[in-house]
């Protein structure tokens, strides 16, 4: 886990939230000292976020770092740890205290505490974080790209919906379009990223494609090459991030104007991303493609130009384009509120009993170790 979440065990104690029937109008009343923790856990471990909040407006830029930094918490926490299922059940643990207003002592969760109180942000969103948390954590794999979007739903697509209720969005049709945008990132992430997890043992190109293009994942742990298959497989993540980064941009012209051009630079940054791959004939095995600060600049100007155009441009009707099935039910979660049901109360069950399946199978391989 990255320094800046290492908290002195005294602070793993509980604390009671005092924010309960406060006027909820205006910007969350985060903590200083809470809202400079998350400040710097962005700014170090997110720079392409950080570099988009800039221009986010203060009432936005504060809660969304929060938002962020417990995310990021919650990635690190798996990402970080050898016994994975462990993390991500200490994890729904934190969350519920973050729900019952009693956030452990720590800054990312007492900051995003008074985020979700503040917001009434809708219980679904996180949980569905930490669902395609548990999915890394149980070494899930996905057949097809179907089932890749429904994964990148969970890791990016709630974090998209989360950030639209900070932007007090409730319209589905802006919602799915936050969706189209998190699932783009989350595939050009998945597409940058090839031989660093290769060289995990993990997999995210889906199963279907490597079978036919007759690559046994195993061989391709041990000796990841950017072999043609592979390089047409990075192609076609991108040819969908690229579909869907067009479709999200008929919803940010439906957010508010001074949260506009935030996202554009983060859908620019992002894409930027794609670009670089491409350009290095879609090899991410032997390379991980990166964008600097010069660029980025070139892309928050770019990002204000078109804010401005879309103060009088027309509204485009690819806002009003159905939901992939993979997100419509972000989409319903956070267009109905805290009270929406969501109807996934067996999954989540399976998907605990999976965890701590996945848990008792570490703890045997280590027993057999010693």
């Amino acid at each position: 886990m990255n320094a800046q979440f290492k908290r002195p065990i005294a602070e793993q104690d509980t604390v009671v939230l005092q924010v309960r029937n406060r006027d909820k109008r205006g910007t969350a009343p985060i903590d200083p000292s809470d809202m400079a923790h998350c400040r710097e856990a962005i700014r170090t471990g997110s720079l392409s976020f950080h570099t988009a909040s800039k221009v986010l407006p203060a009432r936005v830029r504060d809660p969304a770092l929060a938002l962020y930094a417990f995310c990021r918490l919650a990635d690190d926490a798996v990402d970080l740890q050898t016994e994975k299922a462990a993390a991500v059940l200490s994890l729904r643990e934190r969350l519920e205290r973050v729900y019952s207003g009693r956030p452990m002592n720590a800054p990312a969760d007492r900051a995003f505490a008074v985020v979700v109180e503040h917001y009434d942000m809708p219980r679904a969103l996180p949980e569905a974080l930490l669902e395609g948390l548990a999915w890394d954590a149980i070494e899930r794999r996905y057949a097809n790209l179907s089932e890749l979007r429904a994964y990148s739903a969970r890791v990016a697509s709630a974090v998209g919906a989360m950030m639209a209720v900070l932007m007090e969005v409730r319209d589905p049709n802006a919602l799915a379009r936050a969706c189209d945008l998190g699932v783009a990132m989350q595939l050009t992430n998945i597409a940058r990223d090839v031989g660093e997890d290769a060289r995990a043992e993990r997999l995210y190109l889906p199963t279907e494609w490597m079978e036919d293009a007759g690559i046994d994942p195993k061989a391709f742990f041990a000796d990841p090459v950017p072999s043609r298959a592979i390089r047409r497989m990075v192609r076609s993540l991108l040819a969908e991030a690229h579909r869907l980064y067009l479709r999200s941009e008929a919803g940010i012209s439906a957010l508010p104007r001074d949260c506009r051009t935030g996202i554009y630079a983060a859908r620019l940054i992002y894409a930027g991303i794609g670009t670089e791959i491409t350009r290095a004939g879609h090899d991410s095995v032997t390379q991980r493609a990166h964008t600097g600060k010069l660029a980025k600049l070139g892309w928050l100007t770019q990002a204000g130009l078109r804010m401005g155009a879309s103060t009088f441009m027309p509204q485009s009707p690819v806002l009003y384009a159905a939901p992939l099935p993979e997100v419509a039910f972000l989409v319903d979660a956070a267009a109905e509120g805290p009270v929406g049901a969501t109807g996934r109360a067996a999954s989540a069950l399976d998907l605990v009993a999976a965890l701590k399946r996945k848990q008792q199978e570490q703890h045997a391989r280590q027993f057999a170790a010693e």
